[in-house]
């Protein structure tokens, strides 16, 4: 029976009637049952990035490093020497995940990994960045297990290691968690792949998986509010297979490596239609597509159901001419299918025949992101929450008596607490390439095997922040994850983005989503660390409203001699120096601006107010500069930056990390100071880290220029940290006791299923 097609279907499909307008004066006829599919998916919000593209043209993204521009390819691609370059990438699988939390984070590691094996990397590590509701929760349990076993069941099959990340809990997330994943990979200069259809006459290929039923309409899953209905949409959601996506990643370096392929996209979101439309018109040509033969694993598909498909762990080809033969026995040799299903044409258009019969012909410049697919500036206002959660009451100070306490609640709160529960379910060592792993420096180093360098990376973002000041969020997001590259010896070099955000029609959300964008740029700016491409998440709303705002960062930096200037976390050595090292103009005035957006304010007080903190991105810039020259100088032992639950955190992070090492730390304050601010404040742009005693002074030596201090606080002691501020002690714990509860705190939550 034939599908009658006009407006109505097209409003059932995510399309207005303005775009279903544009579509028939564009073919000059009502699309086909299949072409009306094809438009839906890709003029999706996930495909066309229709109400981000402008936004994000306004980011650096251009740099001497970048080896393509930003959206050229299937993944950013930095140089880094020696004939070496790095892709690097992540995206989003929330909706998915929302629903079916194990397949819906598996696939979103599988679909990253192929994005980076598809431009000839091999995948050296995989980061990811997580949000979820109060873990209180049965549900968020539920979600929160599902996601990390499915992110560690695919990564740990497909070998390679998950090596950093991070996990926030708040009630804005529940019923809509964030699974952000970043894959990162390494390729010789002259041997990376294009996802670009060319050559007319060439012949195209499907290889990898057979294609099946699942993830139909997946794109337009993604660009649609959560809600109860959305768990009927569980046939929306890939299934993944790891065992075959590394099949499919050894064939595709080989055949990449045997010249045979003269272009190669992931059929990802929208499948096949994304995969052909994408490639003819990055080359400017057309393809001619049979489906009858594409290898299917249900039966009596219909092309349109072909065409929708997300099966996962599959592939589109444009293989060079004459090398055919070569292709299909790699493909075979790795028993996956390697089938010509079609060939390149001139003409500029898509044309799909099934059963004998033409069942699309579209112009494929008109379906994608950059060409003929709508772009909107939608109505921006800022939100009226801000003025109230601005002018929030403060809390009565701490005593001297209480800082432990308040200590110890904040050490056992999950945004704080160890993430070992998440992480020794990846396997952080496969490959032996980690050399420090989750939980050991701010950043994740790998090293770059047969050289002496190392890659740093990291994902970072406080969703907080964003909410409570989008434009300062989207700087600080920036600006913490190239100090946590900074922290351990690598250079910023560029970032991927996840721009996490609800219904851009919402003029709050919309406005919200363009002022982090904003604080992006300027940060990149600031710190050089241009943008290679990334992923834009919206709708990610649950009938309770819209999540934090998160734009999560994917950093990646460079460790020029891993060996002499790797730098992890942990005090060293008892009787080492502890120093902070601030912008110069910094003082302790530890005032009550010091406690908004805080880990502190929200634990202790069960509030999100104030206003994010204060950054200068002058100083932040000679911040990092001053302990990366600290590094390269031989004198700096760890480091470890001031962020999430202030300076104390910080000072019991690097004793817990120790196992059996404290501090005692001295602090003057000026009077009058907040001890909650001192101790639990969040000011930017602060490091501590130690030294050998006989290195000390050399500290100020080498810090002579820059607009930067380092103060000398204490010293590294054995088993307890103690803190004292102007002479007396508000904080004395045992290194141990620290340790129990922040270790603890996940898992015996998750003991309550």
């Amino acid at each position: 029976m034939s599908v009658i097609v006009d407006k109505a279907l097209a409003l059932e499909h995510g399309l207005t009637a303005e775009e279903y307008g544009r579509i028939t004066e564009r073919l000059g006829r009502t699309p086909t049952y299949t072409e009306l599919g094809i438009y839906s998916v890709m003029w999706s919000e996930h495909c066309s990035y229709k109400n981000s593209i402008a936004v994000l043209k306004t980011l650096p993204r251009e740099g001497e490093a970048l080896l393509v521009g930003a959206g050229d390819e299937n993944a950013g691609l930095v140089d880094i020497g020696d004939g070496l370059a790095v892709a690097f990438k992540i995206e989003s699988h929330n909706h998915p995940s929302a629903v079916e939390p194990y397949q819906g984070a598996a696939t979103g590691v599988g679909g990253i990994h192929r994005d980076i094996f598809t431009m000839g990397a091999r995948p050296v590590c995989a980061l990811n960045s997580l949000r979820f509701g109060a873990l209180s929760s049965p549900k968020v349990r539920y979600l929160f297990d599902g996601v990390v076993r499915g992110i560690g069941d695919y990564g740990n099959s497909f070998g390679v290691p998950t090596v950093a990340g991070e996990v926030y809990f708040d009630s804005s997330y529940e019923g809509n968690p964030l699974v952000n994943a970043m894959s990162v990979g390494v390729v010789k200069a002259g041997r990376v792949a294009s996802a670009t259809a060319k050559g007319v006459g060439n012949t195209i290929y499907i290889v990898g998986s057979a294609t099946g039923r699942d993830g139909i309409h997946g794109a337009t899953f993604a660009s649609e509010e959560l809600s109860e209905e959305s768990e009927a949409r569980r046939p929306s959601v890939q299934v993944g297979d790891p065992f075959t996506e590394k099949l499919l990643l050894e064939a595709t370096l080989e055949a990449i490596a045997a010249d045979v392929i003269a272009g190669i996209q992931d059929m990802g979101a929208a499948g096949l239609t994304c995969s052909s439309c994408e490639m003819s018109a990055k080359g400017g040509v057309g393809m001619e597509i049979d489906l009858d033969r594409v290898p299917a694993r249900e039966s009596r598909m219909s092309a349109y159901e072909i065409m929708l498909s997300e099966s996962q762990e599959r592939m589109l080809i444009n293989c060079a001419p004459g090398r055919e033969k070569t292709l299909e026995a790699i493909f075979n040799k790795w028993d996956l299918h390697a089938v010509a299903i079609g060939r390149v044409t001139g003409d500029g258009r898509v044309k799909v025949s099934h059963k004998g019969i033409q069942v699309a012909d579209v112009p494929a410049e008109h379906l994608v992101l950059g060409g003929g697919a709508p772009v909107y500036q939608r109505e921006a206002r800022r939100p009226a929450y801000l003025k109230g959660v601005r002018a929030f009451e403060v809390p009565c100070d701490l005593d001297g008596t209480s800082g432990a306490g308040a200590l110890m609640v904040l050490l056992a709160s999950p945004n704080i607490a160890s993430k070992r529960w998440v992480f020794e379910q990846y396997d952080t060592m496969v490959r032996t390439g980690t050399v420090r792993g989750p939980g050991e420096s701010d950043a994740a180093l790998v090293r770059i095997k047969g050289s002496d360098k190392a890659l740093a990376v990291k994902t970072d973002c406080n969703s907080r922040y964003v909410y409570l000041d989008p434009r300062r969020g989207g700087q600080i997001a920036v600006a913490e994850a190239a100090r946590n590259v900074a922290c351990s010896g690598g250079q910023p070099l560029a970032i991927t983005n996840c721009l996490n955000f609800g219904n851009p029609y919402k003029p709050e959300v919309y406005w919200t989503f363009k002022e982090a964008v904003r604080g992006l740029g300027d940060a990149c700016r600031a710190l050089n660390t241009p943008v290679t491409g990334g992923n834009v998440s919206f709708y990610n709303e649950n009938p309770d409203g819209a999540v934090f705002p998160t734009p999560t960062v994917g950093m990646l930096g460079l460790v020029e001699d891993l060996d002499a200037h790797g730098t992890g976390a942990a005090f060293q050595a008892e009787g080492d120096v502890v120093f902070l090292l601030t912008p110069r103009a910094w003082t302790h005035r530890a005032a009550a601006d010091d406690l908004g957006g805080t880990e502190y304010l929200a634990c202790i007080h069960g509030k999100t107010a104030g206003c994010a903190p204060h950054l200068d991105l002058t100083e932040e810039r000679a911040v990092q500069s001053a302990v990366l020259q600290l590094i390269r100088a031989g004198v700096v032992k760890s480091a470890h930056d001031v962020s999430d639950g202030g300076l104390a955190v910080c000072l019991a992070e690097m004793a817990i990390c120790s196992g059996t090492l404290g501090a005692s730390i001295g602090l003057e304050a000026a009077v009058p100071f907040r001890l909650d601010a001192l101790l639990f404040g969040e000011a930017q742009s602060r490091i501590v880290f130690t030294t050998d005693v006989a290195d000390a002074e050399d500290v100020r030596r080498i810090l002579t220029k820059g607009g930067v201090q380092a103060q000398p606080v204490g010293r590294v002691t054995r088993g307890v940290l103690e803190i004292a501020v102007n002479g007396e002690c508000v904080i004395r714990q045992r290194t141990e006791e620290l340790f129990r509860v922040h270790d603890q705190a996940i898992a015996r939550q998750m003991e309550n299923d």
